[in-house]
This record gives C-alpha cells, structure tokens and sequence, in this order.
C-alpha cells in the first residue's frame, strides 16, 4: 500500500475503525500518513484534532501523524504550539519522516 492510500481520517467512524484495528491487531501504535487527514484537522478552530486526539487518549492507542505539515504549521501558531505539545508528550506525535519514528520509538 503507498501512504496515502486508504480513506480520508477525519471522521469519528474512520477514527474508530483504525482505533478497533489496532486493538484487534495488538498494536500500541497508529501511524497515519498526514496526507489521509481531512484538511481540518489542522486547522485546530474546528476541533477535529481534538476529537481525534480524544478518540486515541480514550482507547489508550498512541497516534502518529506521518508526512510533512509544513504547508501548515508556517501559517498558525496555534498549530505549530499543538504540534510541539503532543511531540513532547507521547500520546501523539508529528514526525517528517520514518526514519525520525524509529529514533523516536528507540528512546
């Protein structure tokens, strides 16, 4: 499967059935490809990324939001402090690339 492929995460139902397939799978992580988010969720007035955010922390299922953002976080400072805060935290996380995830899982 490329990384973008599959449908767009922006939805509670999509959200949900990624959440159940990673329970069922065992996994302790989501990673998701940033180009399959809704457009929304980076535009944090219209708390799709809080919802989402929600949905993980609720299942205890850690989130990782994969791909660049630039495009977005140059523009919002909101944003880009949102994004400081979950890569401090270890709930969620926005990583460039996969080399940055496997650094990030080692420590």
């Amino acid at each position: 499967m490329r990384s973008g492929e599959g449908p767009p995460v922006g939805d509670e139902g999509t959200v949900l059935d990624l959440i159940g397939n990673a329970g069922y799978l065992g996994t302790e992580w989501v990673v998701i490809p940033a180009e399959r988010f809704d457009e929304a969720l980076f535009q944090l007035s219209t708390r799709v990324a809080g919802d989402i955010v929600q949905k993980f922390v609720n299942y205890r299922v850690e989130l990782v939001v994969l791909g660049d953002i630039s495009r977005y976080r140059g523009h919002i400072s909101a944003l880009r402090d949102f994004v400081a805060e979950c890569n401090a935290g270890g709930q969620m996380w926005f990583l460039a690339d996969m080399e940055q995830l496997r650094h990030r899982l080692r420590g």
